[in-house]
């Protein structure tokens, strides 16, 4: 059975409306893609509430995306959110207004439920013969971190390391001291090895896959092939290149970032912290390199989906 699905990802950087033709046994093929970054991490109050401009904002998205999907024929919308909300304390307030104001009902996912479905989409992508594969995934919010050698992983983590997050709470200069780079930087590596113990314990990865714009940005940078060269493309990032980046992006100014190859202007901001937190990672597990994956969690979640479907 063939059906033309929405997946509605409310993330704490982007609002993202993905169209795809899919049917159980096949990869989804994207049709539509209807984004904003709207960043609802962003419009946080001092108490730790999302704001009634961004909830606003938001309802207003989600409408534009009802009538995007119902347009080109969609036949189901999967809404779902993640840190942003999740953490948010008015979160359930935000929820409420949100059906009562478009219709549509966001789930929210726990963090290790954004580890488990990310890490179900890059193990499809790769297939079996990959072997046990580590996944990172850095977001806005949080830093998802999943290792397996089946569909469903062994160990899948969530800690609040997302770029956006860290960039927010530690880097506010534009650039950014050296001695808050310094703190931050001392701040990862204590966080991660915290959690380092049961993701070396599941075993040594065969492959290790990062997701997430955050690690595709930073391995344009650091010369991997551009979007335009298409999916299939082989695109990894050595440690050693990163490392080299890291000291430049910490002098650059934002304005400046947004200026390399595959940034943009509304991430460049988050690209050192993010750049930070992988590189982190890749040590702490002892990674030389990863491969980037093209598919994450709006796929994971299709892919979910399409498992549940009878032919």
């Amino acid at each position: 059975m063939r059906v033309r699905l929405g997946v509605l990802d409310v993330g704490s950087n982007t609002v993202h409306l993905l169209v795809v033709d899919a049917h159980h046994g096949g990869a989804p093929v994207p049709a539509v893609s209807h984004k904003t970054e709207l960043r609802l991490s962003e419009h946080m109050t001092k108490d730790g509430r999302i704001d009634d401009d961004a909830i606003s904002l938001l309802c207003e998205f989600i409408v534009r995306s009802s009538v995007v999907a119902e347009d080109v024929g969609v036949t189901e919308i999967m809404a779902f959110a993640t840190s942003a909300i999740r953490e948010a304390r008015n979160g359930e307030q935000v929820l409420a207004e949100v059906e009562e104001r478009t219709g549509i009902r966001l789930h929210v996912l726990s963090g290790d439920d954004e580890a488990r479905l990310t890490f179900l989409a890059v193990r499809r992508w790769f297939g079996w013969s990959a072997g046990r594969i580590l996944g990172l995934d850095i977001g806005g919010g949080s830093l998802e971190i999943a290792s397996g050698i089946d569909e469903d992983p062994d160990v899948a983590i969530s800690v609040p390391l997302g770029a956006g997050r860290l960039t927010r709470r530690f880097l506010p200069g534009d650039p950014p001291k050296s001695g808050d780079v310094k703190a931050l930087r001392k701040m990862i590596r204590i966080e991660l090895g915290d959690i380092a113990g049961p993701v070396t314990r599941a075993g040594q990865p065969e492959l290790v896959v990062a997701t997430s714009k955050t690690f595709r940005h930073l391995a344009r940078i650091a010369g991997a092939a551009p979007s335009s060269e298409g999916l299939y493309v082989s695109r990894t990032l050595r440690r050693d290149d990163l490392r080299s980046w890291i000291p430049k992006l910490a002098k650059m100014k934002a304005a400046d970032r947004a200026n390399l190859p595959g940034a943009s202007t509304g991430r460049a901001q988050q690209l050192l912290a993010g750049a930070l937190v992988a590189e982190a990672a890749m040590d702490i597990f002892g990674i030389d390199r990863v491969t980037v994956c093209p598919w994450a969690l709006r796929e994971g979640v299709i892919l979910r989906r399409l498992d549940g479907l009878i032919e």
